[in-house]
C-alpha cells in the first residue's frame, strides 16, 4: 500500500453526512456534490464558461481545463499548476499548466472514514487499503485486480486505536492538571516565603538600630571601668603569664629542631650507604688515588663512630614527653599558680565596696560619670594598652553582630527567592513542578540525561566520564513539520515548546555544546530520540504531560472567550 502527503485529503466529514446518491458520478466527494446535480449539461468547476454535456463526465477524456469532468478516472491525473507548458491533445487550454479543481478520487469507505485518493492511483492495479479501504478506486479490475471491501475490519481497528489515543490524552491531561496544582503550590510557597522574609527584614532593621544604640550606650557606660584582661592582675599572675608564653615558645623551637635532626639523620644514613657500597665494590687494583682516599676516610669514620657509640644519646621518648601540652598530667599545671585573691585592677574597681550601703550606689554612679567625662575630654587616659573588655560590652557587641548577620542572611534569601519567582517556568508555571527531576535514555554506548531546568548530560557506559551538553537558558516555541508516527512518539506537525540548553562543555576544535529539547504531549516523561543535527548541536525529542494542551477538569466550565 502507498501513502501520500500533499495530494490526499483525509475525510473529516462524519459518516452520516456522506452523500450516497446514485445520481452522483463515481469519485465525487460530498463537498463537490452540488456541482454534479442531475442536469443535461455540466459547467467546469474552475472554468464555468466551459459547458459540457453530462455524458462527457467520466468518459476518460480530460475536457475541462481543471479536470473537474473526470472525478472518477485518471484521465486528468497529470494536471499540475507547476508543470511546464506543453501541447496536450484534447485539452481546451493546450497545456498541463493548470490547477486541478478536485483533490482526488473520493472513496466513501462506509464503516470507516472517507478519503480522497490521488487520481494516479485509480485503476492502477494496486489496492490502496490505507486510503481506500472499500476498494472502489479499482472498479475497472485492471489486470484482474479485485479489491475487497475491508472497511469494517480497518474501521474497527482504527476506532480501537483512536480510543486508546483518546484515553491516553485524558490520562496525560489529568497528569498535567496534577503538575499545574503542584506548580501553583510551589509558587505559593515561594510567595509566602518572600512575604515572610520582607516582614522579618523590617523587624531586623528595627532590631539592628536598637542593638546599635544599646551597644553604644553600654560601651560608653563601661568605658571608664578597669577590666582585668588575660595575663593581668598581681605580680605573680604577670610572671606566670610570661613564663607560660616562654615555655610555649621553647617547646615550639624544640619541635622544629627535632624535625631538622630527623632530616639530617636521613641524609647521613643515605651517605653512609653510598660509602659502604663504594668500599665493598671498588677495585683496589685500580690506581685511583681519589677513590682510595675516600675509602680510607670512610674506614676511619666508621672506626670512630664505633668507638663513640657509647656516648649518651637523647631518647626520643623523653623529648616527646617534653613536647606534650602542659596540664594536670604532664608538664606544668599553670592553673595552680593563678591568684585567687584580688588583683590591682580588682582593688581599683571595688573602691565603692568600702562605702556604706546607703551611699554606695549613688557614689558609684557619680564616680563612673566623672570618669567617663574625664576620658572623653582627654583628662584621664582610656588605658589603650589593655585588651580587656567587660562582659556587658562583649555581650552587646555579639548581639549586634548576630543581628547584622541575620539581616544579611535574610536579605540574600529574599533576593534569591525573588529571582526564583521571576523565572520562566512555561505555561501555568508547569515546569516548576519538574525542576530538579531527570529523565534519560540509552543510545549506543551512551546514556543521555535531561534534567528539567538544569542541564543535559551525555554519560559514557564505558566509564569515560560525563559530558555537559548544555545548561538551561530559556523556553522558546517553534513549528514542527514531521510525519506522525504510528506509536505516537514523534513531534508531528504544529507548534511545540523547545527548551534551550546552551554553554555546555566545549568540543574539540569546536564550539560549546548545546541542546534543543523539543517537547510533545505524552502520558509520561520519556526521551524518545537524541540526534546530533550538526557538530556539537544536539536535538532531544521528549514526551511529557507538561507539553499537553491546557484542558479543564471534567465538569469545570471554561471561561467564555469574547
Amino acid at each position: 500500500m502507498r501513502r501520500t502527503g500533499a495530494l490526499v485529503l483525509l475525510g473529516s466529514i462524519a459518516h452520516s453526512s456522506i452523500v450516497a446518491s446514485e445520481s452522483l458520478p463515481r469519485g465525487v466527494g460530498p463537498e463537490f456534490a452540488k456541482f454534479y446535480e442531475s442536469k443535461p449539461t455540466f459547467a467546469c468547476i474552475g472554468n464555468p464558461s466551459v459547458v459540457l454535456s453530462s455524458s462527457q463526465i467520466n468518459d476518460n477524456s480530460c475536457d475541462c481545463p481543471d479536470g473537474s469532468d473526470e472525478p472518477g478516472t485518471a484521465a486528468c491525473a497529470n494536471i499540475d499548476a507547476l508543470s511546464p507548458e506543453q501541447p496536450l491533445p484534447g485539452s481546451l487550454t493546450g497545456t498541463t499548466n493548470a490547477t486541478a479543481a478536485l483533490p482526488g478520487f473520493w472513496c466513501a469507505n462506509e464503516g470507516h472514514l472517507g478519503s480522497y485518493v490521488p487520481f494516479l492511483y485509480v485503476n492502477d492495479g494496486v489496492c490502496d487499503y490505507d486510503l481506500c479501504c472499500d476498494g472502489s478506486e479499482e472498479y475497472a479490475h485492471v489486470g484482474g485486480t479485485k479489491c475487497e471491501n475491508r472497511c469494517d475490519v480497518i474501521g474497527k481497528e482504527w476506532r480501537r486505536v483512536e480510543e486508546e489515543h483518546r484515553q491516553s490524552k485524558e490520562r496525560s491531561a489529568k497528569r498535567r492538571r496534577t503538575l499545574v496544582k503542584e506548580s501553583r503550590e510551589l509558587r505559593r510557597r515561594v510567595e509566602s516565603k518572600i512575604t515572610a522574609l520582607r516582614d522579618e527584614i523590617k523587624d531586623l532593621e528595627v532590631k539592628k538600630i536598637e542593638l546599635q544604640k544599646k551597644f553604644e550606650d553600654v560601651e560608653r557606660s563601661e568605658r571608664g571601668k578597669v577590666v582585668k584582661a588575660e595575663g593581668q592582675g598581681g605580680k605573680l599572675s604577670v610572671l606566670v603569664g610570661l613564663a607560660k608564653a616562654r615555655v610555649a615558645e621553647l617547646r615550639d623551637t624544640l619541635d622544629k629542631v627535632l624535625d631538622q635532626r630527623d632530616d639530617l639523620q636521613d641524609k647521613i644514613e643515605r651517605l653512609e650507604d653510598i660509602l659502604k657500597k663504594l668500599k665493598e665494590e671498588y677495585n683496589p687494583n685500580f690506581n685511583d688515588e681519589g677513590v682510595k682516599a675516600a675509602v680510607k676516610s670512610w674506614e676511619d669514620y666508621a672506626a670512630g663512630d664505633a668507638a663513640g657509640s657509647s656516648k649518651t644519646e637523647v631518647v626520643d621518648a623523653d623529648v616527646m614527653e617534653i613536647l606534650k601540652e602542659d596540664g594536670e598530667t604532664s608538664g606544668i599545671n599553670w592553673a595552680e599558680f593563678v591568684e585567687d585573691g584580688t588583683s590591682d585592677a580588682d582593688v581599683v574597681y571595688n573602691l565603692e565596696a568600702y562605702l556604706p550601703s546607703f551611699a554606695r550606689d549613688w557614689v558609684h554612679e557619680k564616680l563612673q560619670l566623672v570618669r567617663v567625662w574625664m576620658i572623653e575630654n582627654g583628662i584621664l587616659a582610656d588605658n589603650p594598652a589593655s585588651t580587656g573588655e567587660s562582659i556587658l560590652v562583649t555581650a552587646a557587641r555579639e548581639a549586634l553582630e548576630a543581628a547584622k548577620n541575620d539581616y544579611n542572611s535574610k536579605t540574600t534569601a529574599l533576593e534569591e527567592s525573588e529571582v526564583e519567582l521571576a523565572k520562566d517556568y512555561g505555561p501555568d508555571d508547569i515546569f516548576r513542578a519538574l525542576k530538579g527531576k531527570c529523565v534519560s535514555t540509552h543510545v549506543g554506548e551512551y546514556e543521555y540525561e535531561l534534567c528539567w531546568h538544569d542541564k543535559t548530560t551525555q554519560k559514557s557506559k564505558k566509564g569515560h566520564g560525563n559530558t555537559n551538553m548544555g545548561n538551561f537558558v530559556r523556553i522558546d516555541r517553534e513549528m514542527a513539520d514531521e510525519e506522525e508516527r504510528a506509536d505516537g512518539k514523534g513531534l508531528g506537525k504544529g507548534q511545540r515548546l523547545v527548551l534551550r540548553y546552551d554553554n555546555g562543555q566545549g568540543c574539540w576544535n569546536g564550539p560549546n555544546r548545546r541542546t534543543d529539547v523539543w517537547l510533545k504531549c505524552a502520558e509520561t516523561d520519556e526521551v524518545w530520540r537524541v540526534s546530533e543535527s550538526e557538530k556539537c548541536v544536539y536535538k532531544m525529542e521528549v514526551g511529557t504531560p507538561a507539553a499537553c494542551e491546557d484542558v479543564n477538569e471534567p465538569g469545570v466550565r471554561a471561561k467564555d472567550e469574547l
